[in-house]
């Protein structure tokens, strides 16, 4: 079957409304109003930071999660189409609401959020095996974030091993503390691809040496591309058991305004590099490259170039 689709997308999908500037170490107040610049209205979580920075680099996306019957769920669907992103697998569930944040900005750039999970949170195995379909006309999927779907964990072994089956590779992040190694060392066998953050994979594995994390993972069975985010360190690859390849940091492109979204979109620009047959040093500059223009605007999905000004900055 013809491969159609560069990435398919999944799983957290938000509405982010970015409010600034908001005083953090004062009450709001009751009745009080606080004069604010425009709200911006972007997309968040996975679903966009990684798939519109896939989208401008020019591989061709789609996005697979929920989202709620509700007004939230045209704002997110025009914004994916606006950056050419398929948007036909984006679904509507009966009951869940759209997922959105309201972040509160000082000028500082420090940040509170006020969220609603909503459907995204629901997804099942259901949701991706009828739909095996989609993924047997895509190349990569990515999945987000682990820890974070408590339907889906237990079943992501059998999901993701039928979705390889179908010929498509598999990819996942994590975010939050990361979650525990089970049931992550039961995933890490059918997973092509999978990089999490220093404090991530800390706290997965109990180690803080990135190579043992790396042999951690292996001795799970791991068989593809394993790696470590770590930070102003850059990241550590691993193409296979004891090979090791360093990606340094690359310098933004301009001010530094908001690291939301950072880590996704170097885990997009990665995977756009590798489906564009770029070999593994210069799709790990490509993804870092994708991350230092990320934390240039604000919104983790706003700040994603186009391929030739990326692969230039990343100096490929």
């Amino acid at each position: 079957m013809t491969r159609s689709i560069d990435c398919v997308v999944c799983g957290s999908c938000v509405v982010d409304l970015l409010c600034r500037p908001v005083s953090l170490t004062e009450p709001i107040g009751r009745g009080v109003l606080h004069h604010v610049e425009p709200i911006m209205i972007v997309g968040g979580g996975i679903t966009s930071n990684s798939g519109v920075t896939l989208a401008r680099l020019g591989l061709k996306t789609a996005i697979l999660s929920y989202v709620g019957n509700d007004a939230w769920a045209p704002v997110i669907r025009n914004l994916y189409r606006g950056e050419g992103i398929d948007d036909s697998p984006l679904l509507t569930h009966p009951t869940g609401a759209t997922s959105s944040t309201v972040v509160t900005i000082e000028a500082t750039g420090e940040r509170s959020f006020f969220h609603c999970v909503g459907a995204p949170k629901l997804l099942d195995a259901k949701a991706f095996l009828d739909r095996l379909d989609l993924f047997a006309r895509t190349r990569v999927m990515l999945l987000g974030y682990y820890s974070l779907m408590p339907n889906l964990e237990n079943d992501l072994p059998d999901v993701f091993a039928k979705i390889r089956k179908a010929g498509c590779q598999t990819a996942m992040d994590s975010a939050g503390s990361g979650g525990g190694m089970s049931p992550l060392d039961r995933i890490l066998p059918h997973l092509d691809y999978w990089v999490p953050s220093f404090s991530e994979a800390k706290h997965q594995t109990g180690l803080d040496d990135p190579r043992r994390i790396i042999k951690a993972y292996r001795a799970c069975g791991a068989p593809g591309l394993l790696g470590v985010k770590l930070g102003s360190k850059g990241v550590l690859l691993s193409p296979k058991a004891d090979e090791y390849v360093e990606i340094p940091v690359v310098p933004a492109p301009g001010p530094v305004v908001d690291t939301t979204g950072a880590g996704d979109s170097f885990y997009a620009g990665l995977l756009g590099g590798l489906l564009k047959g770029l070999p593994l040093e210069k799709a790990g500059r490509l993804g870092a490259a994708a991350g230092a223009c990320c934390v240039t605007a604000w919104g983790g999905s706003t700040g994603g170039r186009d391929y030739a000004f990326s692969a230039k900055l990343a100096g490929i």
